[in-house]
């Protein structure tokens, strides 16, 4: 790791001991809100099972994407004694690294680090640890009842050699989303395997030309697709190591099928998100894989598709695959920061956005990772009266992602946006560009650290 040091010509007395001080505080990755120029005063508690800065009554400072601001805001309307600092940022959005990029200025600066942050990765305890920036949460802070209640393994991502240091937000499982009443008219069954899933784009294509059964135009394609499909792109199997094998059985079969259904045009390229989709498209999914989150924020806010036609089943598996597997997209977590002054009012906070029934019993988008809350979102997502089915299949979902697909601190959004996305609007397959992803993911990994087996 390298150490800060002050670009001055000359260092004499106090800026000697200043340059010291932040070069001890680099290298020790010990950073407090005292020590290293925050903004509290005194010294430092040692509590909960790190250094603690001196704290102070102030606001805390939340950073937050735009789908957590109504949580943030929701929590300051509702303790109207709290002092709280809202700021809008990208969440790390595709990879973005932005949090990581900011946390390294804080560090050289001994100052500007957030109380509690919101990502929407769930790769940050694979930088933030070692930067000094995330605190430990069950040396203490967050109660083993309250831990206990999130969804098996919900936490496993934020888990550092058994210290855990963010909380999960919500579970992105990707379910099989369709259209009821239009898959009814058209005289098909929804499939249940991954043959039969190809075999009715097939059939689209022919009988219904224009109308869609997925979509593979967003940079977490991968994670949809390639992830239910046990391909063992992005193993990780140590803190620094990670398997990477693209062109396995698992991998190639999924890629075909893409690509036979992309050839055809059931299979989309353009991205759920984008103004062409919304525009030419919105009445024309008939199927569509995707994450929990899908439902409101795809269908009902997105492409705006009315109520009592959205329904949610189980993936496809492949035939003869006794092992149900499916993938996750995002999710998203909460870590709080070792160098805040207001540990005891952020915390709370932390406590309250990912449990309370008031935002993730009833307002969540997604499917939360706490799992009281989750029954209540369920309950509520049922009596919204928006869906034509039951969400039995998100439940089940819930404990069947493939636990081999990692979280490294390197993107594999970003990966795929970089080097197989452009691929695919040139016409190539995404059989084809393979060998292409895995080089970049070997690349990217190795850049970030990582050992790379293949």
């Amino acid at each position: 790791m390298s150490v800060y040091r002050p670009s001055v010509a000359r260092e004499t007395g106090t800026s000697r001991r200043r340059a010291a001080l932040l070069a001890g505080c680099a290298a020790t990755v010990l950073f407090t809100m005292t020590a290293c120029g925050g903004g509290g005063t005194g010294g430092t508690t040692n509590k909960d099972g790190f250094a603690q800065a001196a704290q102070n009554d102030g606001a805390f400072t939340v950073w937050v994407d735009a789908t957590r601001m109504d949580a943030a805001k929701l929590y300051k309307a509702s303790h109207p004694g709290v002092k709280m600092d809202i700021v809008s940022y990208d969440g790390d959005a595709n990879g973005s690294n932005y949090l990581q990029t900011k946390v390294q200025l804080f560090n050289r600066t001994g100052k500007g680090w957030p109380d509690v942050v919101f990502s929407s990765q769930n790769n940050e305890a694979s930088w933030a640890v070692d930067a000094g920036f995330a605190a430990p949460l069950n040396k203490g802070l967050i109660p083993q009842a309250t831990l206990g209640g999130f969804a098996k393994g919900a936490n496993d991502v934020c888990t550092v050699d058994g210290t855990l240091y963010c909380l999960r937000n919500d579970l992105s499982q990707a379910v099989l989303w369709y259209n009821a009443p239009l898959l009814k008219k058209f005289g098909y069954a929804v499939p249940t395997t991954w043959e039969e899933y190809q075999a009715l784009g097939e059939k689209v294509a022919k009988e219904h030309p224009g109308y869609l059964v997925g979509d593979a135009g967003d940079s977490f394609t991968p994670e949809i697709y390639l992830w239910a499909s046990k391909c063992g792109a992005n193993h990780i199997t140590g803190p620094k190591a990670v398997s990477v094998n693209t062109t396995s059985e698992a991998c190639t079969k999924m890629a075909k099928l893409l690509d036979v259904l992309i050839k055809n045009k059931s299979m989309s390229i353009t991205g759920v998100f984008s103004t062409d989709f919304a525009k030419n498209k919105a009445d024309k999914v008939l199927l569509m894989p995707g994450p929990a989150w899908y439902g409101g924020a795809v269908f009902k806010d997105g492409l705006k598709t009315p109520a009592k036609q959205i329904a949610v089943a189980p993936i496809p598996q492949w035939q003869g695959d006794s092992s149900p597997s499916t993938g996750n997209v995002g999710g998203g977590t909460w870590l709080l920061s070792k160098h805040s002054a207001h540990i005891k009012a952020a915390t709370d906070f932390l406590k309250w956005v990912t449990t309370d029934n008031a935002y993730q019993g009833e307002k969540a988008p997604g499917f939360p990772a706490y799992a009281p809350a989750a029954e209540n979102w369920l309950k509520a997502q049922a009596a919204s009266g928006y869906y034509a089915s039951d969400l039995t299949a998100l439940k089940d979902a819930s404990s069947q992602v493939w636990s081999e697909w990692g979280s490294g601190q390197f993107s594999q959004e970003a990966i795929w946006a970089a080097t197989v996305k452009p691929g695919l609007t040139q016409g190539k397959t995404i059989e084809s560009l393979l060998p292409a992803w895995q080089d970049s993911i070997v690349k990217y990994a190795k850049s970030n650290g990582y050992k790379v087996s293949q």
